[in-house]
C-alpha cells in the first residue's frame, strides 16, 4: 500500500519559517491535484493550499501571501514553504494527492508548532 510521507514539521518561533515536503513511498500514477491541509485541536481539518498538475494554486485566506505551495512532478513531491508563521498556524499538517482515476492519498501528518 502506497503511503504519503511528510517531513519538515517542528517547533518555530513566531515570524519564523518552515518548509514541509511530501512524497509517496511508492509509485502513484496520474496524480492531478496535490495539497496541504491542516487541523488544529478541536477544529475540523481545513484546506491550506492546493496546486494542480498545470501549476494553478489556491490558498486559504489565512495563509495567502505567507505560504507558497510548489511541486516537482518528476519526483511526485509537493512542498509548502511557510513564512511569517503565527501561533494560529499551529496544527497537524497533512498532504493529499488525488489521481485522475479517482483515488485520494493522505499522509499521516506532521506537527507544526509556532510559539509566541
Amino acid at each position: 500500500q502506497v503511503q504519503l510521507v511528510e517531513s519538515g514539521g517542528g517547533l518555530v518561533q513566531a515570524g519564523g519559517s518552515l518548509r514541509l515536503s511530501c512524497a509517496p513511498s511508492g509509485n502513484i500514477f496520474m496524480i492531478t491535484t496535490m495539497g496541504w491541509y491542516r487541523q488544529s485541536p478541536g477544529k475540523q481539518r481545513e484546506l491550506a493550499a492546493t496546486i494542480t498538475s498545470g501549476g494553478t494554486t489556491q490558498y486559504a485566506a489565512s495563509v495567502e501571501g505567507r505560504f507558497t505551495i510548489s511541486r516537482d512532478n518528476a519526483k511526485n513531491t509537493v512542498y509548502l514553504q511557510m513564512n511569517g508563521l503565527k501561533p494560529e498556524d499551529t496544527a497537524v499538517y497533512y498532504c493529499r494527492m488525488s489521481t485522475a482515476w479517482g483515488s485520494d492519498f493522505w499522509g499521516q501528518g506532521t506537527q507544526v508548532t509556532v510559539s509566541s
